[in-house]
Parts: C-alpha cells; structure tokens; sequence
C-alpha cells in the first residue's frame, strides 16, 4: 500500500494527496494488528477495544470501543506508527534500490497505459516488451461509414438487375 506514495516520493521529490487512499489502508491494517490480531511485540497478544459491529441495511455499522485506558491509547498509537514507520523505510529503501526498475515500469506505463504480467516481467528482466496485437475499437462515425459504404454497395449491386433500388432513408 505504500509503493505509489514512495514511488511519487522518489520519482518527483514530493508528496501529493494521490495516495490518501493508500495510506489509510495501512494505517488500519496496522491499528488491526495491534487492536485485533494481537501482532504487537509492545502491547502483546491482546484485543483492544469490543467490537459493536452491527447490520443495518445489509451494512455494518459502528466500530470498536475503546474499553482500555488513555495510556494504553498512547502506547496503541504509537506502535502503529512505528509499525507503518519501519514498512515506509523498507518500502522506500527497496524501491531506492530499484530506482532504474521503477522508471522503466513508469516509461512502460506511460507509453501503454497497462501492463501485463508477461510485460511486466519484461521490465524486471530488461528484456523489450512483447509486441501487442493492435485492436481497433470503432467509433460512432467509424460504424455509419461502414453501414454507408455497405448501403452503396448493395444498390450497386442490384442495379441493372431488374431489381429497383431501395428508396433512400428520411
């Protein structure tokens, strides 16, 4: 969850607000390593706060309560930083490492929009991308020029046939 912010970091020098998304989602999972699964080398084993989860139009609704002190409340944050602190630098150190990888996935991005994963694994390989298969999608105006130029050839077709042409449409 943290790569795009890192990516952006090391790519550009600076942060945007593109990776809020992202970095809500790791500060959950580790307030969920801490408060539920017990993950915390600091805190130990224990559940932090009674879950009130309840259904209300086919949607939880609530959250936790915080049945533990203001202390304990101190500690719990501080520990979900640390723990999104120490995947922030290895991301960051990995991603720093592999700075010529994460251009070339960039260059590849911007020159095809996706990937795949066989055009991924060309990147990390150093190997040309694979060439890909041109697929027209036809547009509104590519779709009337064809039923027009069909249109031409079939009353082209039945002239001189002894069938009348089709009266024209409108």
């Amino acid at each position: 969850a943290l790569g795009g912010r890192v990516a952006e970091e090391i790519m550009f020098g600076k942060m945007t607000a593109g990776a809020r998304s992202d970095i809500e989602a790791v500060t959950n999972i580790a307030r969920k390593m801490v408060c539920e699964w017990g993950m915390s080398e600091k805190l130990g084993p224990l559940a932090y706060g009674k879950n009130q989860e309840q259904m209300f139009l086919g949607r939880e609704m609530g959250g936790r309560t915080q049945d533990y002190s203001e202390q304990t409340a101190v500690q719990i944050d501080a520990e979900v930083r640390r723990i999104v602190q120490v995947q922030y630098d290895q991301v960051r150190a990995l991603l720093g490492d592999r700075r010529e990888t994460l251009e070339a996935l960039a260059r590849a991005l911007m020159d095809r929009e996706t990937l795949d994963s066989e055009e991924i694994m060309a990147v990390f390989e150093r190997r040309a991308l694979p060439e890909r298969q041109k697929v027209h999608i036809p547009t509104y105006a590519d779709r009337h020029k064809k039923q027009k130029e069909d249109k031409e050839r079939e009353d082209a077709g039945n002239i001189g046939f002894g069938v009348p042409p089709k009266p024209a449409a409108g």
